[in-house]
């Protein structure tokens, strides 16, 4: 493989802010498990935004999510394909999602990061609906957007529980 292109993709897209961004700071170009690496790479923006109060935490992953759309259709636009595995910012919109009112440990970080995988691999009703029927941008983001809402609630589940005993 060229040292040029990685997961299908010339590595050169990252000298574009936008292509920066929808291939998650470069973690989409990872050759193996790309939505993982993206996730991954969702971590330390999660250590960064934990301490914002609840609010602050929406608005960011809103602004991030609406700035989504834009980034992934275009990067779709540039390479000619259709949710191609180096898009991940979707999976770090998706994992902020998830860990939304989770405290940084990170006990909950590794565990939101499975959780999040786990549904966004599995793409369980309406996932798998939103994946296969909404084009574009906006279905690249919503897809990740219906995982995260499954890996939350699990999360916010296992809190409860693990707080009340």
């Amino acid at each position: 493989m060229s040292l040029l292109k990685r997961n299908g993709v010339d590595a050169r897209l990252l000298r574009n802010p936008v292509h920066f961004l929808s291939l998650g700071f470069g973690s989409g170009l990872s050759p193996f498990a790309p939505g993982t690496a993206g996730t991954l790479a969702a971590i330390p923006v999660y250590w960064l935004m934990a301490p914002l109060a609840l609010l602050p935490y929406l608005l960011v992953v809103l602004a991030m999510f609406v700035l989504g759309v834009f980034l992934c259709q275009a990067t779709t636009d540039r390479l000619g394909s259709h949710d191609h595995s180096a898009i991940v910012w979707d999976e770090v919109v998706g994992y902020l999602l998830t860990m939304f009112l989770v405290p940084f440990d990170w006990r909950w970080v590794i565990l939101g990061f499975f959780l999040f995988r786990l549904f966004d691999v599995w793409k369980p009703w309406p996932v798998r609906w939103l994946d296969r029927k909404v084009q574009g941008g906006l279905g690249i983001m919503l897809d990740d957007v219906g995982a995260a809402v499954y890996a939350a609630l699990c999360l916010q589940a296992i809190l409860y529980w693990v707080n009340r005993t």
